[in-house]
């Protein structure tokens, strides 16, 4: 089992620039609440802050998926997939949290 930095296949390199995507999407988003922009009652009441965190969430989302198919269907063995799936499978762990108990 050969063991790389950087990933090989195609959805590898999917997963890594998805968890890219959700590191900008985030860095937008602290960005936007730093120059005054403030939610309101519900989650869709400012969709100038709604619409980089959806974004960032689907990105975490896609990034576990597509590395666990990398992993599973074509022995993607990238130190960087992994990576993406840890983070994509905390984001979606935070959004099944979220989803059951919501405050």
């Amino acid at each position: 089992m050969r063991v790389s930095i950087l990933p090989k296949t195609p959805l590898g390199k999917w997963s890594t620039g998805l968890i890219i995507s959700l590191v900008v999407f985030i860095v937008t988003f602290q960005l936007l609440v730093l120059s005054g922009q403030r939610g309101g009652k519900t989650f869709f009441s400012n969709p100038v802050l709604t619409i980089p965190i959806l974004l960032a969430g689907t990105s975490g989302v896609f990034a576990f998926l597509t590395g666990l198919i990398s992993v599973i269907r074509n022995r993607e063995r990238s130190i960087l997939v992994f990576l993406a799936m840890l983070i994509g499978l905390f984001v979606l762990l935070f959004w099944f949290g979220e989803v059951i108990f919501p405050h």
